[in-house]
């Protein structure tokens, strides 16, 4: 699985400080309503690719399974903010003819 090195997790992480500091100082910003932070394994076969999965989902204490669009996901939910790691099969990537 290809995710962050610490120094870009750090990166990110400052960086997600900073959006929510910018937000709260701007009281009459739009924003929205609710966000999803995306993490993918790394092409590989499917069998890895959910199995880097079921890694996230143990650090997020949440089950993972199978979407009725047959991505695999883990989602865990802080507040209106939800991390969600997908899995999508080889070959469902592509846009329907």
């Amino acid at each position: 699985m290809t995710f962050a090195n610490p120094t870009e997790r750090a990166h990110l992480i400052r960086g997600f400080r900073g959006l929510a500091e910018y937000l709260e100082s701007i009281p009459e910003m739009p924003a929205p309503i609710y966000s999803t932070v995306y993490a993918f394994p790394s092409r590989g076969d499917w069998a890895q690719m959910c199995a880097d999965v079921d890694v996230i989902a143990g650090f997020l204490r949440v089950p993972a399974g199978i979407t009725g669009g047959g991505h695999y996901v883990a989602v865990r939910a802080f507040g209106p903010v939800e991390f969600r790691a997908v899995a999508i099969p080889p070959g469902n990537d592509q846009e329907s003819e």
